[in-house]
C-alpha cells in the first residue's frame, strides 16, 4: 500500500512538473511579442499607449483566460486576436506566470 502510495505521488509530481510554467520562457515570449505595446523601455508597468492594458502584477488565471478569450473568439481585439492566435498552451502559461510574477502597480485601495 505505502508502495502504490509513493508510486502515485511520484506520478503527480512528475506531471505536475511537466505543466509547470517556465518563466523564462515567458519572459523571452513577452519581449518578443508583447513588449512593442505592453512596455515603455523594458516597464511593464508603463504601456505605450495608456487605454493598453498595464500586465505587471496581473492574476495568471484572469491573463490565461483573456488569451484564450482572444484565441476563440469570445473577447474582440483585431490586434490581439492576431498576437494571441499562435500561442500554444504553454506559450500562454509561461506567459501567463511571468507576468503574475512581477510587482505591478495596480492594486485596490482600501
Amino acid at each position: 500500500m505505502i508502495k502504490t502510495l509513493a508510486l502515485a505521488a511520484g506520478l503527480f509530481a512528475a506531471t505536475f512538473s511537466a505543466q509547470a510554467a517556465d518563466i523564462a520562457a515567458g519572459k523571452a515570449k513577452a519581449e518578443a511579442q508583447c513588449a512593442a505595446c505592453h512596455a515603455t523601455n523594458g516597464d511593464w508597468n508603463k504601456p505605450v499607449d495608456a487605454s493598453y492594458p498595464k500586465l505587471a502584477g496581473q492574476h495568471k488565471d484572469y491573463l490565461a483566460h483573456v488569451l484564450r478569450d482572444y484565441q476563440s473568439g469570445a473577447r474582440s481585439n483585431a490586434i490581439m486576436a492576431g498576437m494571441a492566435a499562435g500561442l500554444s498552451k504553454a506559450d500562454i502559461q509561461n506567459l501567463s506566470a511571468y507576468f503574475a510574477s512581477m510587482k505591478g502597480d495596480l492594486y485596490l485601495k482600501r
